[in-house]
């Protein structure tokens, strides 16, 4: 993974233990005349050995590039004898193909006197737009560029499910292996929105959190003051194979997908439902697809995004579930910010490197308990547990709901 943390999953890991946070000040662009001037920004941003050839590879599709040859390094299967017409690649992202970045020219052309001329962007919007069309669908797309990085012929698709569609993607994959289209499948999200449209948008919406002054204790989900979310970046991706596959060539099998769910909420464009309804029913289907028992999750990776409706309504359905005896829940959002597209695969990751190591990562910035939020959020320090069962819950924009149930391999 690639995380405002830093590159690679142990660095990332360790650093979540110690409950740090890679907020900071935005530096990629003037924010004196927006809300928001913080994010989980990476710093500097990676070059990548494709850069030479396609100088304009978008932002996003640079971190999957990373990403996905960490994971399939450690896999082992860039030096196994395996069929790569067998091995594809799902993953979620933004618009599934160029870095807004590329776009925000006309945005930036209506702003550059402090104010905002609607006639200007109208100008320059059409012009911008079809100038990169072409471009963005020869380049950017990033599960097929890494794909084609690594040489893989197998299953690519590209998951736009907003906040849901890293854990998405491992949702689909995990099907594609169990349907028996794949031997294995690179799978998880990539995204980056550090960038003027989108801190503008999400400002507007009053979304984001306006704690400037304080940039690593802003994101703060289910604490009490909380006040919106903090946008951050990065990819986070993972090997799944099929079992028997993975025992042939000895593959390090790290922990096991044993569950999906899939809802959506069917009720506004950007509001949760209030009382949680289409998450609840994911957590129910994930349970159900896994065959298990709730008494058997012993660790919740929560959306948790730090804004006043979701922590709560996330609390409430995990509440109706689980009852008076609700597992621990932690949010890795409180340290870098909420990766959107790359969050849910991120998390999926610290799910698996906490049923195997037996220590929860915290929730940070938590001090001022909320009585709407009223679960075991492991505040500010890592926690020893034994985790069998983890659930990694996704709920995106617009009332997609994802939710990812992972087990600890037994031989």
């Amino acid at each position: 993974m690639i995380t405002p943390l830093g590159q690679g999953v142990a660095r990332n890991w360790e650093r979540m233990v110690r409950g740090e946070s890679g907020v900071r000040r935005i530096t990629r662009f003037e924010t004196s005349t927006l809300g928001t001037h913080i994010a989980g920004e990476i710093v500097p941003l990676p070059e990548v050995p494709e850069d030479e050839v396609y100088p304009e590879l978008g932002i996003h599709t640079r971190f999957a590039l990373i990403a996905g040859r960490e994971a399939f390094t450690s896999s082992g299967l860039d030096r196994a004898d395996v069929n790569r017409d067998r091995i594809g690649v799902y993953l979620g992202s933004g618009k599934g193909i160029v870095s807004v970045g590329r776009l925000v020219e006309p945005l930036k052309a209506a702003r550059e006197d402090g104010g905002f001329h609607y006639g200007r962007f109208l100008e320059t919007a059409p012009q911008t737009i079809s100038q990169y069309r072409n471009l963005e669908e020869r380049y950017y797309q990033s599960a097929t560029h890494l794909a084609r990085a690594l040489k893989l012929r197998g299953p690519n698709s590209v998951c736009i499910t907003a906040c849901a569609a890293g854990n998405h993607a491992l949702g689909e994959a995990y099907w594609a292996l169990r349907y028996g289209d794949a031997d294995a499948m690179l799978a998880g999200g990539t995204h980056s929105q550090v960038d003027l449209m989108s801190v503008t948008g999400y400002s507007t919406l009053g979304a984001l959190s306006t704690r400037n002054d304080e940039p690593q204790r802003a994101s703060r989900p289910f604490d009490r003051k909380r006040d919106g979310f903090i946008l951050g970046e990065g990819s986070g991706v993972l090997v799944l194979e099929e079992l028997e596959h993975a025992k042939a060539r000895g593959a390090t099998i790290h922990a096991e997908l044993v569950g999906y769910g899939n809802t959506a909420d069917s009720y506004r464009t950007t509001d949760p439902h209030p009382e949680g309804r289409g998450a609840e029913q994911a957590m129910r289907v994930a349970l159900a697809s896994a065959g298990i028992a709730r008494e058997a999750i012993g660790y919740i990776n929560a959306h948790g995004t730090s804004t006043a409706q979701n922590d709560a309504q996330e609390s409430a359905a995990i509440s109706r579930i689980f009852g008076d005896t609700p597992p621990p829940v932690s949010s890795i959002k409180s340290m870098i910010g909420h990766l959107i597209a790359a969050a849910g695969a991120v998390e999926a990751i610290a799910c698996v490197r906490a049923i195997e190591e037996g220590i929860i990562p915290p929730t940070i910035n938590y001090e001022h308990p909320d009585p709407a939020c009223h679960l075991d959020y492991v505040p500010n320090e890592a926690r020893a547990a034994d985790v069998a069962y983890a659930m990694n819950n996704s709920f995106g924009f617009g009332g997609q709901n994802i939710v990812t149930i992972f087990k600890r391999y037994e031989p």
